[in-house]
């Protein structure tokens, strides 16, 4: 009986560990709504986290020695399984309260007027504690007292108190695979804190059932042996904070390390702590499965601890290449995603499995030491355990953030070897005896000495974005060193930084037109002066056609300061406050003044390193534009810019008539990302445009006031892009005359609500956006804007396209210079485009030498040749002819003629659907039932196919 209560009591412990991560995943998410997601708010809420645990342990540990004794006095068996169980269900409820307590905690934040930082972010600070104390100080009771009521025996508990703690944080580590990989994604944090609320309160209801039902035995004790020196309880404490705080600062790096080598996502978040966990459980289950434990052990495991930490300090510089190598295994394959990732997970697992698990052995061996001299188990745990999250406490402070304000990542594991150096020495001096002084002298000084002698990390690596290369590469051959020679040849690192929330990197690459620096955040690149200065420019150009005012300005993320500057520039702007999360990225930022209209320098720019989110629900101030600059939703953090809470407090901050502008992209991503990001911002914006900046770049304007549309005027827009500070701005970006200007304009205002996009939206509470977005990035393919060449969305286009009344303000077609600039314009970088603006051309000027010699220029170049042939030319120009054919089409033929209208259609070049009704009206087939189910498919996507033949062209050709 008494082992299937044990059984039992570690599956349990199992599940509760289970749920215990997926709480501060949840918790982590739920909070970044209230403190920021920058790196002083995810210290602090796993401050709060730790903190609680370690009062718990305490706590706990006291509460578990005076039941014993109480039960002793009156020579009954302590009910501790019902103590235990009264806790479980205690953090269940608190789960099921959490949604509604956060909600009314997050309403007291807005109702108290506060800054964004200083005593404002203390105030939230506090108020996150009333959610988060509670439950995780309750949750620091499991090995405490599961350590005192299982254990049969002071034999017996060392082996008992490793299962215990082996058990929970095995399931920890399914709970950090799940929360990230399924469950989040899925349920959404709500209902994830529900139903990790109900596994508790079936846990702690089985818990009180065993203790109402089991009497138990007496609590195993040692008697004192008053000639036996004192418990060195001070020294084993101050090894277990040495040891927490190593490990945490080793698992703040490595998550760092493992960001700059396969992407800063969410899943690679949840694999390296995955990762850890799961040694730290394998290192316990080993000391369980230990026959007997020989005395020197404890000390041994951290010399070799140390060992092990030293020789990989040596490998983890060139990660990046090696993590590379495993890509390329997988390439773009939708379904080696999670083989991908499985194979990364074990691929660090073999790595980390010994240096770890050593790490996980160290608290079961030192509570071994300490269970022979102190009687009560659970107060011998307690205190352990407390001390020792103490130290993970700072460790998650010191070594995830204070300390990258003055050293980079390889300085960090340094301390944290040095550590584990200091934590071994005090081991050996106890175990066996030693001198201290000699010890000290003969140990530790010359261990401590090596580390200054290690060399630095190169950051070469760090920069090169490997994770962005999903095939294999003649260089790989050439091993890590060879291949970064070869991958960064041409350029040189001029700037780098580990600061407390990214790595940050200033490359700069050798070109025929001079040095290109660019910026690179995490491994990524964020923008360099040459490629992307026309995208920097047009985020804040654009939105200042449309605004109703120009005079103040907000931009999320500095990058390279080119937006910034752009916004500076402009003669009617006051001032332009930028929220930068990296404190790295403005002090590289001095590498790029001289290509931003030296941004940073101007008395107009002001600049404030938090969170943007923080920042612009604190702020009091209203805009006239504010530009987010991040990304790529896949990027941990980032995806809360597209969230519909955050366009909410992003529209609030508009003045009346004020323009929200959001940098994004349709590479290394898929239509169906694209979708919800536009159906998100739907959901918050009345009017939305979208415009394209350079290939697959776009920029999404969100306007504030329902008079949107009557705003986008085209006489506005040509005079103020006649302004002379305007001017200058959109010529810095390759514009130069408003033909060319107007041809970037995709979706015209009002395109996008009446395409209806059916389907979910991307909250904080239901955060879909960053898993899809992962998966598309693994891909690595190129997304369209969804299809709006039907009926309402192609009507509202026709009228609202800024190009079309350009057409019209000139006779009903523009001239051949017109024609000239908007082909030059969108053939830069877009080939589908650039076809229908040539076909618009050839319908419009049938005779153009011009024309004519814009098109040999670009059929010399590849990526055009397969859509400016003839035959595809000559039928898309067709589809603005007026002259009816009697040609009978095939259902195929249709169907065909059907899927180009829809690639190829363009708001400022719209095709006739009268055209193909026309192709339509004469489609035959030999049996004659088939023209009629395909039409009907047609028209899902084209809208009704009505009309006369002789009203509507049949495309030739």
């Amino acid at each position: 009986m008494d082992g299937l209560v044990r059984i039992t009591a570690l599956l349990l412990t199992t599940l509760t560990g289970f749920s215990g991560l997926v709480y501060e995943v949840a918790w982590q998410k739920y909070l970044a709504t209230l403190l920021g997601s920058h790196s002083e708010a995810t210290a602090a809420v796993l401050a709060l986290f730790l903190g609680g645990l370690s009062i718990g342990y305490s706590l706990f540990g006291a509460v578990t020695r005076t039941v014993v004794r109480r039960a002793e006095a009156r020579g009954e068996a302590p009910r501790l399984l019902l103590l235990y169980g009264a806790i479980e269900a205690a953090i269940g409820a608190s789960a099921l309260l959490f949604p509604w307590l956060f909600q009314g905690v997050r309403a007291l934040s807005l109702a108290i007027p506060h800054e964004a930082g200083g005593p404002g972010f203390a105030l939230d600070v506090f108020l996150s504690a009333l959610l988060v104390l509670p439950p995780a100080v309750l949750m620091g009771g499991t090995i405490p007292i599961l350590t005192q009521a299982l254990s049969r025996s002071i034999d017996d508990a060392t082996r008992l108190h490793a299962h215990v703690y082996a058990s929970n944080t095995a399931g920890a580590f399914l709970g950090a695979l799940a929360a990230a990989f399924v469950l989040i994604p899925w349920l959404g944090l709500t209902r994830v804190v529900l139903a990790m609320g109900a596994v508790n309160l079936v846990a702690g209801t089985t818990f009180v059932a065993i203790g109402l039902s089991r009497r138990g035995a007496h609590p195993p004790r040692t008697a004192a042996d008053p000639s036996a020196p004192a418990p060195p309880l001070g020294l084993y404490a101050a090894v277990a904070l040495l040891v927490g705080f190593a490990a945490m600062a080793f698992q703040t790096v490595l998550i760092r390390l493992g960001g700059l080598s396969l992407g800063s996502s969410n899943f690679t978040f949840s694999m390296i702590v995955a990762v850890f966990v799961l040694c730290i459980a394998l290192g316990s289950f080993l000391v369980s499965a230990l026959p007997r434990i020989p005395a020197g052990l404890v000390a041994g495991t951290q010399w070799a601890l140390a060992l092990l930490m030293a020789l990989l300090y040596s490998h983890l510089n060139y990660a990046p290449f090696w993590a590379h190598v495993v890509r390329s295994w997988f390439r773009d394959v939708d379904a080696a995603f999670y083989p991908y990732h499985l194979t990364v997970f074990a691929c660090a697992l073999v790595v980390l499995a010994v240096p770890i698990g050593l790490s996980g052995a160290t608290l079961p061996l030192i509570f071994h030491q300490l269970k022979r001299q102190v009687g009560d188990l659970g107060s011998a745990a307690g205190r352990l355990y407390s001390w020792n999250t103490v130290g993970s406490l700072l460790g998650a402070l010191l070594g995830g953030y204070v300390l990258f304000f003055w050293l980079d990542l390889d300085q960090v594991y340094l301390v944290a070897l040095g550590a584990v150096l200091v934590a071994a020495t005090l081991l050996t001096i106890q175990v066996f005896a030693l001198p201290r002084l000699g010890a000290l002298v003969l140990l530790l000084a010359p261990a401590l000495s090596t580390l200054f002698m290690m060399p630095r990390w190169d950051p070469s690596p760090f920069a090169a974005a490997t994770f962005r290369l999903r095939a294999p590469r003649a260089e790989d051959a050439l091993g890590p060193q060879g291949f970064f020679e070869r991958v960064m040849a041409g350029g040189r690192i001029v700037f780098y930084d580990d600061d407390p929330n990214s790595s940050v990197a200033v490359r700069e690459v050798n070109t025929p037109n001079g040095p290109d620096p660019a910026i690179v955040t995490n491994g990524k690149p964020d923008g360099s002066i040459q490629v992307d200065y026309p995208t920097m420019a047009l985020a804040a150009l654009i939105p200042a056609l449309f605004a109703e005012r120009a005079e103040q300005s907000f931009v999320i993320g500095y990058g390279t300061g080119v937006t910034v500057g752009e916004l500076a520039a402009m003669e009617s702007m006051r001032s332009v406050t930028v929220a930068e999360i990296s404190p790295g990225v403005i002090e590289a930022g001095k590498h790029f003044e001289r290509h931003n209209q030296g941004a940073l320098g101007s008395p107009k720019t002001r600049v404030v390193v938090s969170d943007a989110y923080r920042a612009l629900l604190r702020s009091e101030q209203e805009y006239d534009i504010v530009v987010s600059e991040p990304s790529n939703p896949w990027v941990a953090g980032v995806e809360m810019l597209f969230s519909q809470e955050f366009l909410r407090a992003a529209k609030d901050r508009l003045r009346p008539g004020g323009v929200y502008a959001q940098w994004f992209h349709c590479y290394e991503n898929d239509d169906a990302v694209v979708e919800l990001v536009l159906r998100t911002y739907a959901s918050v914006f009345d009017h939305v445009a979208v415009w394209y900046t350079l290939g697959p770049d776009v920029i999404l304007l969100g306007f504030e006031d329902r008079d949107a549309a009557q705003r986008v005027d085209l006489g506005r827009v040509a005079r103020r892009f006649g302004q002379s500070d305007l001017a200058a701005g959109f010529a810095r970006a390759g514009i130069h005359g408003l033909p060319a200007l107007l041809a970037h304009e995709l979706m015209p205002v009002g395109v996008l609500h009446a395409a209806g996009l059916q389907g979910d939206v991307h909250t904080i509470l239901h955060p879909v956006l960053s898993h899809r977005a992962g998966r598309a990035f693994f891909r690595g393919h190129e997304a369209k804007l969804p299809p709006t060449a039907g009926p309402p969305a192609s009507a509202i286009g026709a009228s609202q396209s800024l190009l079309r009344r350009l057409a019209a303000a000139s006779g009903g077609r523009l001239d051949d210079d017109a024609h000239r600039q908007v082909v030059t314009e969108v053939c830069k970088t877009r080939p589908p485009l650039c076809t229908t603006m040539m076909a618009r051309w050839m319908a419009d000027v049938p005779e153009s030498a011009a024309r004519d010699e814009v098109l040999a220029s670009l059929l010399k170049m590849p990526p055009f040749r397969r859509h400016l042939g003839p035959a595809k030319l000559a039928t898309l120009s067709s589809f603005y002819d007026r002259v009816a054919t009697a040609d009978a089409v095939s259902p195929s033929e249709a169907t065909r003629y059907t899927d180009l209208f829809v690639e190829y259609y363009a708001h400022g070049a719209p095709f006739s659907h009268g055209a193909l009704a026309g192709v339509w009206s004469r489609c035959r087939d030999q049996g004659g039932a088939r023209c009629a189910p395909a039409r009907r498919r047609a028209e899902l996507s084209v809208g009704p196919l009505g009309g006369e033949a002789d009203t509507a062209a049949v495309p030739r050709g």
